[in-house]
C-alpha cells in the first residue's frame, strides 16, 4: 500500500475521507470510557453518520460521558451502552448474549479497543494472569460469541488493538502465568498479550477470510490516556527503566540505548483505528498488523516475527479455546 498516510495524519481528515465508507455502519467499540482512544475514535467517527454504535465498558456509568459525547457530535447517531468486565468470562459472556439476543441485525466493525498495560501483577475472576485475561482471552471469547452477527453484514470488520509492545514478548507457551505471579514482569506480561492480540487477528482473517471477514490488528502509538496513568513515567520512576529492561533483555531496538517515546494528541492517535476500520484500501491486507495507518514492516521491527505467524496464531487459538472451556470452530 502506498504511503500516503504518516504520523501527522488526523482521525477527523481521514473520517471525512472515509465518510461514504462510514455513513450507515453498525459499529461495536470495547473500552470506550473517557479518557482512552476508544472514546475518541468513536466521537470522531461518530460526525460521518454511522447508524449504530454499540459501546461497552465496565460499568454503564464508565461509559454514559462516551455516549453522550456520540450524541453530541452527531444526534441521529443511535447508541447502546453494554457492560463489560473482560477480567471476568462470565461478565464477557453475559454482555455477548445481550448483544446476540438484541434486535441489532449484523455488526460491521468490531473494534476489540479496551485492554490495560503493565499494572502489578494480579489475576482475573478466572485465575488467569491479568493481562493476558483481559487483553487477549475477554476478547477472544467476546469477538466470536458475537461473531454471528458481524459475519451478517455486507463486508464484515474485526480491528484488534494491538502495540509495538508486542515485541516486549512472544507468547510463553509453558508459562503463560509467569509461575503463577513468581517471576512476574509486568512487561513481559503486556508484549505476551498485545502479540496474542496480533496472533487473534491473523487467525480471525486465516479462518473467516473466505466468508469475506476482515481482520487487522493495530498500534495506535502511545498516548497519555487513562492505560497508562498509573505508570510513573518520571525520570525517577520505574516504568521507563523496567521497560528499558525489558527490550534490553530480548536486544529489541525499541530502548537501546535511550527510550524516547513520541506521545500522539488526540487527533493522530485515532488515525490508525480510522484507516483500519473503514479503508478500502487496505483489503489485500487481511489479517496484518498496522501502524502509523501503514502495514508494519518485519525488515523494520515494526513487527516481530513471533507475532506474524501462522502456526503461532493457530497454536495460540487452540490454547486459548482449551483456557477457557470452549471451542470456536469455522
Amino acid at each position: 500500500m502506498a504511503p500516503r498516510y504518516n504520523h501527522t495524519t488526523k482521525g477527523s481528515d481521514l473520517v471525512a475521507e472515509l465518510a461514504d465508507n462510514i455513513k450507515g455502519k453498525t459499529i461495536l467499540i470495547t473500552g470506550a470510557s473517557p479518557g482512552g482512544i476508544g472514546a475518541l475514535y468513536a466521537a470522531a467517527v461518530a460526525r460521518a453518520s454511522p447508524a449504530f454504535m454499540i459501546l461497552t465498558g465496565r460499568t454503564i456509568a464508565s461509559i454514559e460521558a462516551t455516549a453522550q459525547a456520540v450524541a453530541q457530535a452527531n444526534p441521529a447517531v443511535k447508541t447502546k451502552m453494554v457492560a463489560m468486565d473482560l477480567g471476568s468470562l462470565t461478565s464477557v459472556r453475559t454482555a455477548a448474549r445481550e448483544i446476540m439476543s438484541d434486535d441489532i441485525s449484523h455488526i460491521d466493525v468490531l473494534v476489540l479497543n479496551a485492554g490495560i498495560m503493565a499494572p502489578p501483577y494480579s489475576k482475573t475472576a478466572d485465575g488467569f494472569e491479568s493481562q493476558f485475561g483481559v487483553n487477549h482471552l475477554g476478547h477472544f471469547v467476546f469477538a466470536n460469541s458475537v461473531m454471528p452477527k458481524v459475519l451478517n453484514a455486507k463486508s464484515p470488520r474485526v480491528v484488534v488493538v494491538s502495540s509495538n509492545g508486542h515485541r516486549l514478548s512472544p507468547i510463553r507457551w509453558g508459562d503463560i502465568g509467569f509461575q503463577d505471579g513468581k517471576v512476574y514482569d509486568k512487561w513481559s506480561a503486556y508484549g505476551q498479550s498485545k502479540t496474542g492480540n496480533n496472533l487473534f487477528a491473523l487467525s480471525l482473517a486465516t479462518k473467516l477470510g473466505s466468508r469475506g471477514l476482515q481482520a487487522f490488528s493495530l498500534c495506535p502509538g502511545a498516548y497519555m490516556s487513562n492505560l497508562i496513568r498509573h505508570l510513573d513515567l518520571s525520570e525517577n520512576g520505574d516504568a521507563l527503566p523496567s521497560l528499558r529492561a525489558a527490550d534490553e533483555r530480548l536486544g529489541t531496538p525499541a530502548s537501546i540505548p535511550n527510550l524516547n517515546i513520541p506521545f500522539r494528541d488526540e487527533e493522530t492517535v485515532i488515525a490508525t483505528h480510522v484507516l483500519v476500520s473503514f479503508s478500502d484500501d487496505i483489503r489485500p491486507f487481511n489479517g496484518q498488523h498496522f501502524t502509523t495507518c501503514a502495514v508494519a514492516q518485519q525488515d523494520r521491527d515494526e513487527v516481530l516475527p513471533w507475532a506474524n505467524n501462522a502456526i503461532e496464531a493457530e497454536r495460540l487459538w487452540r490454547l486459548s479455546e482449551d483456557l477457557v472451556g470452549e471451542k470456536f470452530a469455522y
